[in-house]
């Protein structure tokens, strides 16, 4: 340990883990505790948060409303860029944690503070993606990472040290780890850490099983601009409403759960439930669009960046140049993505019910079985005898 340190900034939650932390760095780095509740639209009584942090020794509370930023400034760029993580993971934890760091680092600075502090665990993801977002913005902060010093290594172990220091705790004892934004709601642990263990319908805290959905299916529509979402059911909304919207039809027609064993950065696997209702719906929707606006080099081209840029935010860097370099491409891609897509949701399926757009590359003229004066069929013959060059050339050196 070891460091001097004046005065730190906590990433708080109010969970069990930033609870005990607070004392813990006071009692040993002897610094000053600013704690600093990002609110990213997880739900939770902000209120009670606040008066928690000070209960606990907190010396400052920052409440952070960050969700409209989080929505317009990091899962739109996502979207739009078709990024998810080995296919499924919608990346709802991942660029959550970078937009929590700015925050932490912005208070640092304006505070004086000379160190930034966070609770995630040494076997995780996000110990990366909130320092990396540090190293990136401010790289002359310290970083402290209790899970990674102390030797409380057990929740009962947490309970004991909170009790000794008379620090509240959490009277809600979760089954299951789980992180929860406006985007998305995680389940780690517990029954879940064996694959072979199917989903138990009590976890799921948003979505209905798609079992339990309606036997009817439901039709939704979604307008973008640009590659933006602006518009569901023809009603204009912004970001933050748009996603309520979409999170509260997919949650009835058992839309977005997701169950993932994924590779963690840090190298081992890790098995996820998700529920991403607003998610699943939107990136359907988008690829719907897709397909008609972007012509065949440019989608296929796409479609390689949004592994790489996935796995970026994945990674943690978000602030990386790469994944800026990769935003500017997406972003010139979605000049022509603006249109409208129908959806039909029945028990947890997305069903494609019809997609326009002024943009449209389709061209019934080109491409009707019927009659045209506007494509030369016989044309194709020149087209094939080249494009097939290579593979006459090759037979024929074989043939001698």
């Amino acid at each position: 340990m070891a460091e001097t340190v004046k005065k730190a900034v906590l990433a708080y939650s109010g969970g069990l883990d930033t609870s005990v932390i607070i004392p813990w760095l006071k009692e040993n780095y002897h610094c000053e505790v600013i704690a600093v509740c990002a609110d990213v639209g997880q739900g939770d009584e902000l209120n009670a948060v606040e008066q928690k942090a000070y209960n606990s020794g907190a010396s400052k509370v920052y409440i952070a409303d960050l969700t409209k930023d989080f929505i317009e400034n990091y899962i739109f760029p996502t979207l739009k860029a078709g990024a998810t993580y080995e296919e499924k993971y919608l990346l709802g934890t991942s660029f959550a944690r970078p937009i929590i760091a700015k925050k932490l680092v912005e208070i640092a600075l304006e505070e004086g503070a000379d160190a930034i502090a966070h609770g995630a665990t040494g076997k995780g993801n996000d110990q990366v993606r909130f320092e990396l977002t540090v190293k990136a913005l401010a790289p002359n902060l310290k970083i402290i990472a209790p899970w990674r010093e102390w030797d409380l290594d057990s929740r009962e172990s947490e309970l004991k040290y909170a009790q000794e220091h008379n620090i509240p705790i959490p009277t809600e004892n979760k089954k299951y780890s789980m992180d929860r934004n406006i985007w998305h709601l995680s389940h780690e642990g517990s029954d879940l850490e064996d694959p072979w263990n199917a989903p138990q319908n009590n976890m799921f805290l948003i979505s209905k099983a798609p079992e339990d959905a309606p036997d009817k299916p439901e039709e939704v529509t979604i307008d973008f601009e640009k590659g933006v979402p602006i518009a569901v059911n023809g009603e204009k909304l912004g970001a933050v409403e748009l996603i309520t919207k979409l999170n509260e039809i997919g949650a009835r027609n058992g839309v977005g759960i997701v169950d993932i064993c994924e590779n963690r950065l840090v190298g081992m696997k890790s098995r996820g439930v998700y529920e991403n209702p607003a998610g699943s719906i939107l990136y359907y929707a988008h690829r719907e669009l897709e397909y008609l606006c972007l012509d065949r080099a440019t989608f296929h081209f796409k479609q390689h960046v949004a592994v790489k840029y996935g796995e970026l935010v994945y990674d943690g860097m978000w602030f990386c140049q790469l994944r800026e370099s990769l935003a500017a491409f997406v972003d010139a891609t979605q000049e022509s993505v603006t249109g409208t897509v129908r959806l039909k949701l029945y028990k947890g399926n997305i069903i494609s019910a019809g997609a326009k757009s002024p943009y449209s590359l389709y061209s019934k003229e080109f491409v009707t079985f019927e009659h045209d004066d506007v494509y030369n069929q016989a044309d194709a013959t020149g087209f094939i005898n080249l494009f097939g060059l290579p593979l006459k050339v090759r037979a024929l050196v074989n043939q001698k």
